[in-house]
């Protein structure tokens, strides 16, 4: 199910890419520090294939950079990538386990005030110890799968939504569980597009 999953996600993505125009047309930007964000959430639901063994909750500190690929949509919109990594504790079954990961390739479709922008990316996330009570994630990398929703209130300031989702994709064996999350954000951005 994970493979289908990954494969469908990619296939979307270049089909939004290549729609868009995205790879022909994309104004050249610049690499540029965006924003940082303090995360924290809990556990929701099941992780997508297999039911979780431990309720979690999660602390981070995130970073995304803009990335230069960007198009301008009109009507104040855009779509834009940029990459987005965060360190942390991942906190089940008694146990706090620290956690960083890296997006390299987060899609984002917002409005070019900030007012309102939404997002989806994979990569990859390395755990100290990847179990906790009962609950096996397999292995200390895992992928990371994340979707979210973001708007700028007053000035640099923020707030966003965050859906995460770990798993290993059955590389440490069937037996391995992963976690879905939901991320609250505090969000100061550091440039200032109008």
């Amino acid at each position: 199910m994970y493979k289908h999953l990954r494969a469908t996600g990619l296939v979307l993505m270049s089909l939004i890419a290549v729609e868009t125009g995205f790879f022909g047309a994309a104004q050249a930007g610049e690499f540029a520090f965006e924003s940082v964000r303090l995360r924290g959430g809990l556990s929701g639901g099941s992780p997508l294939g297999k039911e979780r063994q431990s309720d979690f909750n999660q602390i981070d500190l995130a970073a995304t950079i803009r990335l230069p690929w960007e198009k301008d949509l009109g009507g104040g919109w855009m779509l834009g990538t940029r990459m987005l990594a965060s360190i942390g504790a991942l906190r089940g079954a008694d146990e706090t386990n620290g956690i960083m990961t890296v997006v390299p390739l987060d899609i984002v479709l917002g409005r070019k005030d900030g007012l309102i922008a939404i997002d989806v990316g994979g990569g990859g996330a390395l755990l100290s110890d990847y179990k906790f009570g009962r609950q096996n994630f397999g292995g200390a990398g895992q992928f990371v799968w994340t979707f979210g929703v973001t708007s700028r209130l007053a000035g640099p300031l923020g707030v966003g939504y965050h859906f995460q989702h770990y798993s290993d994709a059955t590389l440490y064996g069937q037996d391995s569980r992963g976690v879905d999350l939901h991320l609250i954000e505090l969000i100061y951005w550091f440039d200032r597009r109008e």
